[in-house]
């Protein structure tokens, strides 16, 4: 049921109250423009959440990258999440992974002909990539878990809310996972509601929907889940999710947030299931190598194998050390996501709208001025940042 991974710690609430008062403090700066936010001549999209962990963020940057890539020149900036470098970095094709962190490394082995830029400060790292020769002819802009990032002022801000964790009952740090407010909320432009399962029947979607309680100008949607093949890390042929039974054993290897989904989606196909769980970014050392290797020797049964996700591996591969029987058996299990409800043309419709109009450079923009009459010197037609609140 929604809500269900939440757990409030009461003894620690006097000390959410005071965090709660100087993210209250910090907003209402921004708000009376004391702390100044940014606008840019790009569309510029945001996504993320006001949770600590995971709500499905990169899937969703992916699907907007699979939805555009095609479209437009896509740029994806992030902080880069405990990266070894500092600054604005832009990721070329043998950039290493604990350069740009795990997340940036993952979406540009997976798009190759996208941009993908990490810098802690958003503000100078859009700079860079519209000023830059190399980057310039680029159309949008996805910021990655930004939505607490005020200074950019994105045209479109992307909420998402993780169905087992929704923020309505939840708590602020530390009593809670939330980063700030639920008020925080009413900055979005859409809300996702993440992770639903599958069967989730129609009075549910009304009561998360009343619960949400959004404005007019916010649109709702919700997406669930979904598996690929399972993909072979080293060697061998790919793995239909279907072939694992009841007499499949599993060591589920995870450093993310919230491993217990994927917890929950795999028990319809085996029952055994070993879960090994490090913090959510977790930089694998010799002696997790080895705990790997003797876990997996441990393992009962004649079908054993090792599931992990696709950022687990980007810090995974290349290390040294797992065995011979570790790495024939260790797969990768691609995650994506899909909208409900008949929801996915309307999302379309609504992001590519907003690259159309404010894209000057784009395929998307070249064929809406190609079929409408000549008013160039209609405000309308520049380049801007809007929201869907505006309209």
């Amino acid at each position: 049921m929604e809500g269900d991974f939440i757990k409030i710690n009461e003894w620690l609430l006097p000390l959410s109250w005071i965090y709660g008062w100087g993210v209250r403090l910090r907003n209402q700066m921004f708000e009376l423009g004391i702390l100044k936010s940014r606008t840019f001549d790009i569309p510029v999209i945001a996504v993320g959440n006001i949770t600590v962990g995971g709500s499905g963020k990169t899937p969703h940057v992916e699907y907007l990258i699979n939805m555009l890539c095609n479209k437009v020149k896509v740029a994806v900036l992030s902080r880069g999440y405990k990266r070894k470098s500092r600054g604005y970095v832009l990721a070329e094709a043998d950039t290493a992974m604990a350069e740009i962190g795990d997340e940036p490394y993952q979406m540009k082995r997976k798009f190759k002909d996208i941009y993908v830029a990490v810098d802690k400060d958003r503000c100078h790292g859009i700079d860079q990539i519209t000023g830059n020769k190399e980057t310039s002819d680029t159309d949008v802009i996805l910021l990655d878990d930004a939505f607490q990032h005020r200074y950019v002022k994105p045209g479109i801000n992307i909420l998402l809310v993780d169905y087992h964790r929704l923020i309505m009952y939840d708590k602020l740090l530390p009593a809670g996972r939330l980063r700030e407010p639920k008020s925080g909320k009413s900055r979005a432009d859409i809300v996702i509601v993440t992770k639903c399962p599958q069967d989730l029947k129609p009075m549910e979607f009304r009561v998360i929907t009343k619960t949400m309680n959004l404005y007019p100008y916010q649109k709702l949607f919700f997406t669930t889940l979904k598996y690929g093949n399972l993909k072979p890390v080293y060697c061998g042929p790919d793995r239909e999710l279907s072939s694992i039974n009841e007499n499949t054993h599993v060591l589920l290897l995870t450093g993310i947030a919230s491993p217990k989904q994927m917890i929950v989606d795999l028990e319809p196909y085996t029952k055994n299931i070993n879960p090994l769980t490090f913090a959510d970014h977790h930089q694998f050392i010799a002696s997790d190598i080895e705990r790997i290797n003797r876990m997996y020797a441990e393992m009962e049964g004649d079908d054993r194998i090792i599931i992990t996700t696709e950022k687990d591996n980007a810090r995974l591969f290349g290390m040294k050390g797992l065995s011979d029987e570790v790495r024939q058996h260790l797969f990768v299990l691609p995650v994506s996501v899909d909208f409900m409800l008949g929801q996915e043309e309307e999302f379309k419709e609504k992001i590519i709208g907003y690259v159309r109009k404010n894209s000057r450079n784009s395929i998307l923009a070249k064929t809406k001025d190609d079929n409408k009459s000549d008013n160039s010197n209609n405000p309308g037609n520049r380049p801007r940042t809007i929201s869907f609140r505006n309209h």
